[in-house]
């Protein structure tokens, strides 16, 4: 690595978001890490500069008291990991809503993985009681997406 290039990576390294940078190629190896230092100086001794850690403050949150209601019927997972969609595209009306009855094959809602649009269809038939994810929410593989009721 050239001079020119070290100073210009240690620039844009000093002006980023970045703590810390490890480069090495072949025999050359560079590490870079900013830390918060604080400089004192006196008239009659040489500079003074102490290094200290950035400190992280935790603050533990008491748990909040939540209201368990258990309702009646049977959670819907999701059978994959992506972003829950209630309608086939913006301008159209949900799959279904809340109340509706459906039949066995009918689909529900659409999973978007990785740009690809899957359609989630019921198990059997049943009754929408509740929606457990909001639309356009991240959702993870196994997470309750309905609350339904068979028929």
């Amino acid at each position: 690595m050239q001079f020119e290039e070290i100073k210009e990576l240690i620039k844009l390294f000093d002006e980023s978001s970045i703590t810390s940078l490890t480069i090495k190629e072949q025999e050359f190896a560079i590490n870079l890490a900013k830390e918060q230092i604080i400089a004192t100086t006196q008239l009659t001794q040489p500079q003074n500069v102490v290094i200290q850690q950035p400190q992280i403050q935790t603050t533990q949150e008491q748990p909040k008291e939540q209201k368990t209601v258990k309702k009646s019927g049977e959670e819907l997972k999701s059978p994959m990991v992506g972003t829950f969609y209630r309608c086939p595209s913006p301008d159209k009306p949900a799959f279904v809503n809340v109340g509706d009855r459906v039949k066995k094959g009918q689909t529900l809602c659409i999973l978007e993985a990785m740009k690809i649009m899957n359609e989630i269809e019921a198990e059997f038939d049943c009754k929408i009681l509740e929606f457990l994810v909001d639309d356009g929410q991240p959702v993870e593989y196994d997470m309750p997406l309905f609350l339904v009721e068979r028929v």
